[in-house]
């Protein structure tokens, strides 16, 4: 008898599939792709090999027609398909509801050619509901998105096959550039320039611990600072200027020195504390939305301390399983079903005080939003708790303690989304203080909670919401003008203004979403592909640059700035959406890039103007490669040039032109080779000569 047969991407897929549906359907999956372009020379086909455009595997000249080829290591599994189509009476292509998924769906119908009536079958979660709703109304393949994709697929194939090569002749062999990998490296390699050109500044400040002198019973104490000394403001880090490790120009904020201000410090510990003012103003604080793809990667590495791929990896698996909704997703939006589950969770645990009258809905803010998903959420009609979840994930080895974790934070994200706003006051008091310098004025504040809200469930960056709820309190004593405390214990204590903190795949993760680059289900596999190759490592959670990475982006800025433009590639991504969307046409676009406008070629021609291919022919032979691979450190007593380089055996350092190297260890940030570091790695290694550089 004929069954339907239903092919998805994944084995976990299908069998989760599979358990919701009866005897009449077939389960299977496809493992992935099961076509792309030819990843290596060996899967060219005979017949293409000779052709000028075999190498990228698209034809530029013939409206940029790619070279689809099944891949070896799929055959087999084309080959099965092929036997379980020939015995169905229809076929539903249930593979996922984003670019990938919609150019996979249409890849298998390319291939398999089915003679049977063929669906397209779409859910964004994985329960007996779901599925059987995706059965009953199938839609057709997406061409439009099938087209974005493909295009894309493209882009980046001419990208890396045009630009790699320089690299490999100008900088170091098996180098890659990518459209948005090298964005990403390039955010990286700024912020490290950025701790390299910073100069760190000193200052004082003066804290105080306050009471009441004349208090029936015991008072809570009262932490305050410094703030103004006869009218003036204290100077913070927050006014010096990073590359002088000065106070800006134009600032007319006090700067405390040391000596300044232990005598002041002195001074104030017999002095009597008198409350200028008080204010108190209510403040209301509200939920964030539920996770978009972005969010919960940054989320999980904030809370959970999982990298990027981490996080998506046990993401899918929860998915795949049925526990969460489709985790490639640019939406904020809940569905009504989700709702009235949000919204029964909230009433049954916390209590009908915690429910807003009317649902909260939220506006998808991502540049370029392209999934039509609900934001991550818990599967199903009702929302299955942690708890109720726990011992049966922990159960399955393919689960485990990251699905138990990443599962409790996308249900407290998903109830807290619909609870009520908190509500607390916030109480700012101002003591003055006489002193032989003048007025000196002190600050405390306070927070108090007055109703937790949404956050009795859920707290950003918080493991424990009741523990944060606490640490929130910061209650202040009964407090009127015209009270005087005394000073308990003064405190004048120095500080050193800090380079910008380096970027971490969380704030990485948000920038690139902020600026438009990429999409954020890719992040996780940009930011692995950047390790990968050498750019950056890990020293604790920072992404820190390696020399190659500073080599790699100079020559791109200096001879291919275009390509690693933020704004560039941000619309570049925006043209992919209008591609799905059928507002823009694929080829047209692709020409652009590639050929340009037909403008003549000049060194100072845009890549708009002339397109990629101009750009890169000839474009590597006015490339120094010595300027490009060099990181200017100082000098030395005889005022010879100490320098960073990238040669092919890795990075060094050199003085001059003489034969004084040494190679700089694997783990060196760049903003930690000083000149005098340098020095010292030339003298551990004994001048030796060794076949380092170039």
């Amino acid at each position: 008898m004929a069954k339907t047969l239903i092919i998805v991407e994944s084995p976990a897929k299908a069998k989760t599939i599979a358990k919701y549906l009866g005897k009449d359907f077939v389960v299977e999956s496809s493992i992935g792709h099961i076509r792309d372009l030819p990843s290596s020379a060996d899967e060219i086909p005979e017949a293409y090999r000779k052709k000028p455009w075999a190498r990228t595997g698209v034809d530029v000249d013939n409206d940029f027609q790619p070279l689809y080829v099944v891949p070896p290591e799929k055959k087999a599994q084309v080959s099965k398909l092929k036997t379980l189509l020939a015995d169905a009476d229809a076929l539903f292509l249930a593979t996922d509801e984003d670019r990938e998924g919609e150019a996979i769906a249409w890849h298998l119908k390319e291939v398999l050619k089915p003679k049977v009536p063929v669906k397209r079958m779409v859910f964004h979660e994985i329960t007996e509901a779901a599925i059987k709703n995706a059965i009953r109304n199938p839609r057709q393949i997406d061409q439009h998105v099938v087209d974005a994709q493909e295009a894309r697929r493209i882009l980046d194939r001419l990208y890396g096959y045009e630009v790699s090569p320089i690299l490999w002749k100008k900088v170091a062999p098996r180098l890659s550039a990518g459209r948005v990998q090298s964005v990403a490296t390039r955010l990286i390699v700024e912020r490290e320039r950025a701790r390299r050109a910073f100069v760190s500044g000193s200052y004082w400040s003066i804290g105080a611990i306050l009471e009441h002198t004349k208090a029936s019973g015991p008072q809570p104490k009262v932490a305050a600072d410094l703030v103004e000394l006869n009218g003036t403001r204290i100077a913070r880090g927050s006014d010096f200027d990073p590359l002088t490790g000065k106070l800006a120009a134009g600032s007319k904020n006090l700067l405390l020195q040391e000596a300044k201000a232990k005598a002041l410090g002195k001074a104030l510990e017999a002095a009597k504390f008198t409350v200028a003012d008080v204010q108190k103003k209510p403040f209301t604080q509200k939920p964030a939305a539920p996770f978009t793809t972005s969010t919960l990667q940054q989320e999980a590495g904030r809370k959970l301390r999982f990298p990027a791929q981490r996080t998506m990896r046990t993401a899918q698996k929860l998915y795949e399983n049925g526990y969460i909704t489709y985790m490639r997703t640019d939406s904020t939006t809940l569905s009504d079903q989700a709702l009235t589950a949000a919204r029964s969770q909230i009433t049954s645990m916390y209590g009908a005080d915690y429910v807003p009258a009317e649902p909260r809905r939220y506006a998808t803010k991502s540049k370029g939003a392209q999934e039509a998903h609900e934001a991550i959420r818990p599967a199903g009609e009702a929302f299955r708790t942690p708890e109720n979840v726990r011992d049966e994930l922990l159960s399955r080895s393919e689960l485990g303690e990251d699905a138990v974790r990443l599962y409790e934070l996308i249900w407290k994200r998903t109830v807290a989304s619909q609870m009520k706003d908190a509500h607390g006051e916030r109480t700012v008091a101002r003591f003055d203080a006489p002193t032989a310098e003048g007025k000196a004025t002190f600050q405390a504040s306070g927070k108090v909670i007055l109703f937790p809200g949404f956050l009795r469930a859920y707290v950003e960056g918080s493991d424990d919401p009741d523990a944060e709820l606490d640490d929130q309190d910061r209650v202040l004593p009964p407090l009127a003008q015209g009270d005087v405390l005394g000073a308990d214990k003064v405190t004048p204590e120095g500080h050193q203004t800090q380079p910008p903190a380096r970027y971490t795949e969380a704030s990485l993760v948000k920038e690139l979403e902020e600026r438009g680059i990429g999409r954020p289900s890719t992040y996780a596999s940009i930011i692995q592909t950047i390790q990968d190759r050498g750019y950056v490592f890990k020293k604790g959670t920072a992404l820190v640059p390696t020399f190659t990475a500073f080599a790699v982006i100079n020559l791109l800025e200096k001879h291919f700035g275009e390509l690693v433009d933020y704004a560039f590639t941000a619309t570049m991504e925006a043209d992919l959406d209008a591609i799905s969307e059928g507002d823009k046409e694929a080829t047209p676009w692709l020409k652009q890039f590639y050929f340009g406008q037909g403008k003549k070629k000049s060194k100072a021609a845009s890549l708009v103007d002339i397109g990629l291919k101009a750009k890169v022919e000839g474009g590597a032979d006015d490339i120094d490669p010595r300027l490009i691979c060099e990181l200017p450190l100082g000098k030395n007593d005889d005022g010879e040039l100490v320098a960073a380089r990238v040669g092919r055996y890795g990075p060094y350092v050199q003085i001059g032109d003489t034969p004084m190297r040494a190679n700089i260890p694997e783990d060196t940030a760049p903003d930690e080779l000083t000149v005098g570091r340098a020095l010292q790695l030339l003298k551990d290694a004994g001048q030796a000569n060794k076949p380092l550089g170039t």
